[in-house]
């Protein structure tokens, strides 16, 4: 099996039936997309493939030979992060993380296809993916702040220097942070 995985191309040797989902994780060592329900119902393991938001958990391998898979890695790194990664972080559309990799392609792919979505197009879209965390309120404000193009510099360059917004660092005495 040949993929272009994050811009590189690789042979595969995960049996053909076996999932993406895995080929990703236990082959390539690529763990953004998440194996959660396994169903396909929760969106933790959303990648793009040739551009389009699917369920990893749900695709052979086959079905994807000579693809193109794009997962939450090749859209920005610390100090340099993608513009939906900016403002999942300066809206605070996360919490735990382990849904965000599937928000943040699903609203790639999106705002690929359209710039400028309403709030019901923005609900229709993530509809399928599941957060237990935050509610979706911050979600929604994240992807419709990258929408806008409403993302601070500060943001794009987060993880580069620390903390960011001139928040203070806190450290709790004992903690293992």
């Amino acid at each position: 099996m040949r993929l272009t995985v994050n811009g590189i191309e690789r042979e595969l040797s995960t049996r053909p039936l076996d999932t993406l989902l895995n080929a990703l994780r236990e082959e390539l060592g690529i763990t953004s997309p998440k194996a959660g329900c396994q169903q396909g119902g929760c969106g933790a393991c959303t990648v793009l493939i040739d551009g389009e938001p699917r369920r990893s958990c749900l695709t052979p391998l086959v079905a994807v030979d000579g693809a193109t898979v794009t997962t939450v890695e090749a859209l920005g790194e610390p100090g340099n992060l993608s513009p939906v990664q900016a403002a999942f972080y300066e809206q605070y559309g996360l919490q735990c993380g382990f849904c965000t990799p599937g928000f943040v392609l699903a609203t790639t792919a999106m705002l690929e296809r359209n710039a400028n979505p309403s709030r019901e197009q923005i609900l229709e879209e993530l509809v399928g993916h599941v957060c237990r965390c935050t509610g979706y309120v911050k979600i929604v404000a994240a992807v419709e702040a990258a929408a806008r193009g409403d993302v601070s510099e500060a943001a794009l360059e987060a993880g580069a220097t620390g903390p960011s917004r001139r928040e203070p660092e806190v450290l709790v005495p004992g903690s293992p942070a």
